[in-house]
């Protein structure tokens, strides 16, 4: 069955030429197109797509604002078009915990346009698949009610399902979580609820295009309480800090004096088929060899495999290991690889991840 989509945005000629390009492909059938947001919200409403390819930056109604309206009044899976400009980046972030799947960025040149369009269908497929109940998120409390000694109160409680019993150290100094489809959102129910006095260095390792790991790292630090940064090579992994890997960059775990350091390399060079920069596997693997059963894994909702043989590697070492639970998963592909391979510990639902995450301590 055909993937139905409709292409939103306010230029004519990118709205012939990704959807010539989307119907290139025999799995998508482009059913409507829309110039701005409001003919968006009406085509929505009137061809009831499977998916939505919307552009962040439109007349009348801006992309951000048509995406809150869509999930209020017809929820439908949205894939975002952004620029690849810090405030483009920045726009990413709010659609991304409004409501949007995914996001693609829109090429700087002509010539980039088709790998784009490709990136665009992969994420719209997946996107169509994704359940809309999974896709809205709780908005969380702004950083001026949160206090830097203690997190806002939990979700209510949702009981974590236990797999095996865990051997965890006497002490955990880091925690590395990993997340991919649907992660920018999820880290949003997670971060802002640890509290700033948090015994333990966290690392989040997300897949994201190079350029919008910054803007996600100072988009989660305005919503928390605990500090969050983009890491730079050389950075001190301390309690109490958020560490967020910068897309395009291997990170690893260095000993420095008493302490560990991140160490970024591998910039630019060539990706293994399938493989990711950053990678939670590589990032998990570091973990468990610089940190042995100190170190924590956490993996999140996310397509594929990445992460479950770095957090095997956790396990191995005696470090406790956490995968979300398949009902809060916008896609349950990355925890699942992980259960599969019997190295998550715990299986929990995200409203408890955080709660999981400090009965640690």
């Amino acid at each position: 069955m055909q993937v139905k989509v409709l292409v939103v945005d306010d230029s004519s000629l990118m709205r012939r030429l990704i959807s010539r390009l989307l119907e290139e492909d025999k799995e998508i059938k482009v059913i409507g197109t829309a110039a701005d947001g409001l003919e968006a919200l009406q085509q929505i409403k009137a061809l009831k797509p499977d998916v939505v390819s919307m552009d962040v930056e439109m007349p009348k109604l801006d992309g951000i604002a048509t995406l809150r309206r869509v999930m209020r009044e017809c929820p439908v899976p949205i894939v975002m078009l952004s620029a690849h400009t810090h405030e483009g980046a920045r726009a990413t972030m709010e659609a991304l915990s409004a409501g949007a799947v995914d996001f693609v960025p829109k090429p700087s040149k002509s010539t980039e346009l088709p790998v784009m369009v490709a990136d665009l269908k992969t994420k719209l497929k997946v996107a169509a698949r994704v359940s809309m109940r999974r896709v809205a998120r709780p908005v969380l409390p702004p950083r001026s009610t949160i206090s830097r000694e203690t997190a806002p109160p939990a979700p209510p409680k949702v009981p974590a399902l236990p797999i095996r019993k865990q051997r965890n150290c006497a002490k955990i100094d880091l925690v590395v979580i990993g997340c991919s489809t649907g992660g920018p959102a999820a880290l949003q129910q997670i971060i802002p609820f640890l509290p700033a006095n948090l015994p333990a260095g966290v690392v989040v390792v997300q897949h994201i295009p190079v350029g919008f790991s910054k803007s996600m790292a100072e988009h989660l630090d305005k919503k928390s309480g605990i500090t969050v940064r983009h890491a730079e090579e050389g950075d001190e992994v301390k309690p109490g800090l958020v560490l967020v890997s910068p897309a395009g960059y291997d990170l690893s775990f260095k000993a420095k004096g008493s302490g560990t350091a991140i160490t970024l390399s591998n910039q630019g060079a060539p990706l293994a088929p399938g493989g990711f920069r950053p990678s939670v596997d590589w990032v998990m693997k570091s973990a468990a060899e610089v940190y042995g059963c100190r170190a924590m894994g956490v993996l999140l909702t996310g397509m594929g495999r990445d992460g479950a043989q770095g957090m095997l590697a956790i396990k191995q070492q005696g470090g406790p290991t956490m995968a979300e639970h398949e009902s809060t998963c916008v896609v349950y592909g990355m925890p699942k690889a992980a259960v599969d391979l019997g190295a998550a510990q715990k299986i929990v639902p995200l409203t408890q991840m955080a709660q999981e995450i400090q009965s640690i301590f």
